[in-house]
């Protein structure tokens, strides 16, 4: 190895949870910081913006990795895109900018697990510490983070009525607070990270941008990491490549991987940290047989049900305005199973849209049984990984969203709808029994957008880290993302991800 620089501690990934690590180590003059980020800065301007045109432009640019799964045997064999940030602020640059923590359950569950320090209470106050909230201080919210996060203003009449129906059905409202002390069976607005001149508030934006001037703080853009430098199943480095050169950097200390969960678990594979069957199967030496990596793939799935409406709505200024918690009546405890999405868009497949104004429910499966895997497709380090997600593959799933699209109907039935309703788009007023909506679910559902999992943390056969997040067998280094969630939280992920970014910093600071 030929070390050109050392770094006290390297950061491959700057999405989410990278950006929040990389701040909040070089806090601390003395320890040096190198991020490394394959895509670019974050200089176009439709990141910043928050109107709906600008974000979707960035869906399937180049700022998208341009992964899609291979074909989905329960989804009538459709390959599904997941669009995953490749710019500075990972997918915070692309996402729909919706702040939602998740369920506490969640936490818990982890603790459960074997992972101590993981519990709903224990995690709050990294969530608090994050969060520069417009609602100001609170139990459950903090003020004076870098992340900014705003309530939703002005939603339109009809995705108000969203909120009047759900509470004529019986669910709470009235400045529901999906992040406050109880997510489920109340409907509100969702809270978005984004600053008070309306710019999206990306991890880039809040914990980049205030350090840059950091003298032992270095980012490098269009940098791809090829594998991690080991010796003595110890990692001491890593190698990228910049330009056409390959670079080799030192690591007095640890290096933290935040790649995300297609490319974490890629990176730890191409670096012979894996199954060892597949890793020999493609001819690269096993460093370390952990058979987890890249297994446990969860996600979110969502569908549209649609309705023409009888009163033209202003255009929004979130993909979802409104939204709901609840049990489908399907799960196995008492958690919720079914999120809602709502608003004045026409969120449907091309074949049910029409030309006037719409509305759209989109239930989402949010606790699901099914899992997928992550696998290297060759040993070349830009190849992208294989991803097979398996959605639907338990029929428990399926029947989360049959109900999803069953209480849809009830919502929009109610006297909250009744000067907005119109024809019913999708699936289609004469789609009633169980099988038609079972056939629709599998031609329509997608995705959320929201892999974690595939290095997950624990302590059976199958964990990838421990609960400090680092590699089982392997010494100096640690994942920290979303691929270490054992089971995927309740709602949108990027505030988990951020939240596990801050713990993992505090983690790496006592272990000194």
């Amino acid at each position: 190895m030929k070390f050109e620089q050392t770094f006290d501690y390297i950061v491959v990934g700057a999405g989410s949870a990278g950006c929040t690590i990389a701040n909040r180590l070089s806090e601390d003059p003395n320890v040096s910081v190198l991020l490394l980020e394959v895509g670019a800065a974050d200089t176009n301007s439709a990141i910043h913006k928050t109107d709906i045109q600008s974000m979707t432009s960035l869906w399937g640019s180049k700022l998208d990795w341009g992964y899609s799964t291979e074909q989905e045997q329960y989804l009538n064999k459709r390959q599904i895109a997941i669009a995953q940030g490749k710019v500075l602020g990972g997918s915070s640059s692309l996402n729909a900018m919706m702040y939602v923590r998740g369920n506490r359950r969640d936490y818990d569950s982890w603790s459960r697990l074997g992972n101590e320090g993981w519990s709903y209470e224990e995690v709050l106050p990294y969530f608090k510490k994050s969060e520069d909230y417009e609602g100001g201080a609170s139990e459950f919210h903090g003020v004076g983070g870098p992340l900014s996060v705003i309530d939703y203003r002005n939603p339109a009449p009809v995705s108000q009525a969203f909120v009047n129906a759900a509470i004529e059905l019986g669910y709470k409202g009235n400045n529901w607070d999906f992040n406050g002390s109880q997510q489920e069976d109340g409907a509100g607005f969702y809270q978005s990270t984004r600053t008070s001149n309306n710019q999206r508030c990306s991890t880039a934006v809040a914990f980049l941008n205030p350090i840059l001037e950091r003298s032992n703080f270095t980012v490098q853009t269009k940098a791809l990491v090829t594998r991690l430098l080991i010796s003595k199943n110890q990692v001491v480095g890593v190698e990228y490549s910049q330009d056409g050169t390959l670079h080799q950097v030192k690591a007095e200390s640890e290096v933290i991987v935040s790649c995300g969960s297609f490319d974490s678990p890629r990176l730890l594979m191409l670096s012979g940290i894996g199954d060892a069957n597949h890793l020999k199967s493609l001819n690269i030496p096993v460093v370390l047989d952990l058979p987890g990596v890249g297994l446990n793939l969860q996600d979110h799935l969502l569908l549209g049900v649609g309705y023409k409406c009888k009163q033209e709505q202003p255009s929004p200024n979130l993909l979802a305005e409104a939204g709901l918690f609840t049990r489908s009546g399907n799960n196995l405890d008492d958690s919720p199973d079914l999120q809602f999405f709502f608003g004045p868009v026409q969120f449907l497949e091309p074949e049910y849209l029409w030309d006037g104004p719409g509305f759209t429910f989109a239930p989402i499966l949010i606790a699901p049984q099914s899992r997928g895997t992550v696998t290297l497709r060759s040993n070349n380090p830009e190849d992208l990984a294989i991803i097979h997600t398996n959605y639907l593959e338990k029929d428990a799933d399926i029947k989360v969203l049959v109900k999803g699209i069953q209480l849809s109907r009830e919502l929009v039935h109610t006297h909250a709808f009744d000067d907005f309703r119109g024809e019913e788009l999708a699936p289609g007023a004469d789609i009633t029994n169980e099988s038609g909506l079972r056939e629709y679910i599998r031609k329509v559902a997608s995705t959320v957008w929201h892999p974690v999992g595939t290095c997950k943390m624990g302590r059976d056969r199958n964990a990838v880290v421990d609960p400090q997040l680092k590699v089982h067998g392997i010494a100096g280094l640690r994942v920290a993302d979303a691929s270490i969630m054992p089971t995927i939280t309740r709602g949108n992920t990027n505030a988990a991800t951020i939240m596990i970014g801050e713990k993992a910093a505090d983690m790496i600071i006592a272990s000194r």
